[in-house]
């Protein structure tokens, strides 16, 4: 629930000095003019450019189509009346709008407005609309990569290779800009990205669930409730890989697009949510040339960027735009791509430390054998003992693989304590958040 903060007399203040990751909190501030302003501080650590969003209505638009009917958006073309100029409008379909929603929606305007990139669909305000919220947006004239694929496909053709090389050029120019900016997408996907028939020029959308922390650790949940697009999602997305979330999570997404863009189909079939984790964490993609005639360079391009472990992937988007535009230039200057080492551009701009445990292979031994047993039907305990910090929940969280592989459950709860006056409580919370 918001709360209100109506003292007059005092000025409202609110700096930020770091990225942190915040409660879901959302203040509402008359100030002393009677204007009501509402600041967010999202968990996402969004909560620095606090001004009043809210800078108009719907009223001052006129809907002239539909463009995209979404399960929870709705995106149509309108006319901002007061100058006449086309504009897009997204806004929730629900009448009576969670706060989550409503949370989410204002994180991809908070962080989308304060991006400016050719690459990227400009935000020009947040209007009321209803009980809800509408983002108005330049009016691209494009069409998603999703549905311009399928146009494709039922004409029973695929995309020119250099049309797909082209697109993806773009779409790492437009991840360095974001890397740039400490921004992760986390749903890079054909839906989520507009093309003009004509210009064949490409453009981001939707920040819904985007983050401005240089690194997120995804707490493990039901594959239902997961962030992202399941068929898409990188492995440490699913909260199952011991990883932390980075900016090379949406390197993973880019690569099912391409290769989805290359082949005409996902890297990976599933039947529902589970499969999909298990496909994304264990199995292998298929190399593209396998499936398409296709140079071998593109094909290893694509299978780098869908790497299980984000240290194997590029660590740069322009190591990544270097490989691209050399196939390109070689294909339309001569037709063909010459044999070439992928990956000698590729340098981060960053110091990052692997997510790997080392010396520690003995333990895990012991625990996955122990697994193994146990899900050939025997009953064991096993504790794991040792001091504070020295590592323990880590070499526990490996078994999430094969847990995920056989379909089992993990629970598990932590005493706390600052928490000590509830009794069982981490059996209580172990019981209660089954994943």
């Amino acid at each position: 629930m918001a709360r209100t903060l109506s003292k007059p007399k005092h000025r409202l203040k609110v700096s930020i000095q770091r990225r942190l990751r915040l409660p879901a909190l959302s203040y509402r501030v008359i100030s002393r003019q009677g204007t009501l302003k509402q600041i967010f501080l999202s968990k996402t650590g969004i909560g620095l450019t606090m001004a009043s969003l809210d800078t108009g209505r719907m009223s001052d638009h006129h809907i002239t189509e539909t463009l995209y009917e979404g399960s929870r958006t709705l995106v149509s073309r309108a006319t901002r009346l007061s100058d006449q100029r086309t504009v897009a409008v997204k806004s929730l379909r629900s009448e009576y709008p969670s706060f989550d929603e409503l949370l989410q929606f204002r994180n991809q305007y908070t962080i989308g407005h304060q991006l400016d990139h050719p690459g990227l669909v400009r935000m020009e305000s947040l209007v009321a609309a209803g009980n809800g919220q509408a983002i108005v947006m330049e009016d691209f004239s494009g069409l998603s990569l999703a549905k311009y694929l399928n146009q494709t496909l039922e004409a029973k053709r695929q995309l020119p290779l250099t049309e797909v090389l082209s697109i993806g050029v773009q779409l790492a120019e437009i991840l360095h800009y974001l890397g740039q900016q400490r921004v992760i997408h986390k749903d890079i996907k054909p839906a989520n990205i507009l093309i003009h028939p004509q210009s064949k020029q490409v453009k981001l959308i939707d920040f819904g669930i985007a983050s401005l922390l240089p690194r997120e650790t995804q707490s493990l949940k039901s594959p239902n409730g997961l962030e992202g697009t399941l068929a898409y999602l990188a492995p440490e997305q699913t909260g199952r890989m011991n990883r932390g979330i980075d900016y090379r999570a949406d390197f993973y997404a880019l690569g099912v697009t391409l290769f989805e863009l290359l082949t005409g189909t996902l890297p990976f079939q599933a039947n529902d949510p589970m499969e999909w984790v298990h496909c994304h964490m264990a199995k292998q993609p298929p190399l593209v040339n396998d499936l398409v005639p296709m140079p071998l360079e593109v094909a290893s391009i694509v299978h780098k960027l869908m790497a299980k472990s984000a240290e194997n992937r590029y660590q740069s988007a322009l190591g990544l735009k270097h490989d691209l535009e050399t196939c390109l230039y070689q294909l339309k200057d001569t037709g063909t791509v010459e044999p070439f080492e992928i990956g000698q551009r590729d340098v981060s701009d960053r110091f990052i430390i692997p997510d790997k445990l080392y010396g520690r292979e003995a333990e895990i031994k012991v625990l996955l054998e122990a697994f193994d047993r146990v899900a050939n039907g025997n009953s064991e305990v096993m504790l794991v003992a040792g001091f504070s910090g020295i590592g323990k929940t880590a070499v526990v969280n490996e078994v999430h693989k094969p847990i995920t592989r056989q379909r089992g459950y993990f629970i598990k709860g932590k005493f706390d304590q600052f928490n000590r006056s509830v009794p069982l409580s981490a059996f209580v919370q172990a019981i209660v958040a089954r994943h």
